[in-house]
């Protein structure tokens, strides 16, 4: 049997947090591609809002931008029409076992998401927890509850824990088609209010 040396490696790992969501999102754009085809909703990603700045021609056909700005915070990844109700999400992935924090959620998102509820809109999470492989339809409710209360020394908390998300979410089940069926787990979520 031969024995090779193990080289440790001591530079520090850097984590890219820029497409932390994305796998999520294709789940989503490709169940609501389904939801779209069969009749049964009409949800889209929202596009990011930029202002663009400066863009370079080097051929006539091939424009392309190399400055841009955001003009204003987006709002929150999802919306659209079901059965008649307008409905507006976000996506969130944690690598977290045990919680997922809510820094990884803005103010201009949970003042958003509180605009739609007080409208009378669904406003809602899901949540992927990536190490678990678990999907969760979070109500804004209790988001709402967890993020009014992080500052508050005895019972705030800088994240949502897995035991409420346990008790007080609703599991959406990965699959085929749909591949994240979370308008039958809102459908669940409706009639338990």
């Amino acid at each position: 049997m031969i024995s090779y040396p193990i080289k440790k490696n001591t530079a520090q790992k850097t984590v890219n947090y820029a497409n932390l969501g994305m796998t999520l999102e294709s789940d989503i754009d490709v169940t609501n591609r389904y939801y779209l085809d069969e009749g049964i909703a009409v949800i889209h990603k929202k596009p990011t809002p930029i202002q663009v700045v400066s863009v370079s021609y080097p051929a006539r056909n091939k424009a392309k931008i190399t400055e841009a700005y955001y003009k204003v915070p987006s709002t929150t990844d999802f919306n659209g029409i079901f059965e008649g109700r307008y409905i507006d999400f976000d996506a969130k992935e944690t690598t977290l076992q045990t919680s997922m924090p809510l820094k990884n959620i803005h103010p201009h998102q949970v003042d958003h998401l509180k605009a739609v509820n007080k409208s009378g809109g669904i406003a809602f999470l899901i949540v992927h927890f990536k190490k678990l492989q678990t999907y969760y339809l979070l109500p804004a409710s209790v988001l709402f509850r967890y993020w009014d209360n992080r500052h508050d020394p005895e019972s705030g908390r800088k994240s949502i824990p897995l035991s409420a998300f346990q008790k007080e979410a609703y599991p959406i089940p990965f699959s085929f088609q749909p591949r994240l069926d979370y308008l039958s787990i809102v459908k669940t979520y409706l009639m338990s209010k």
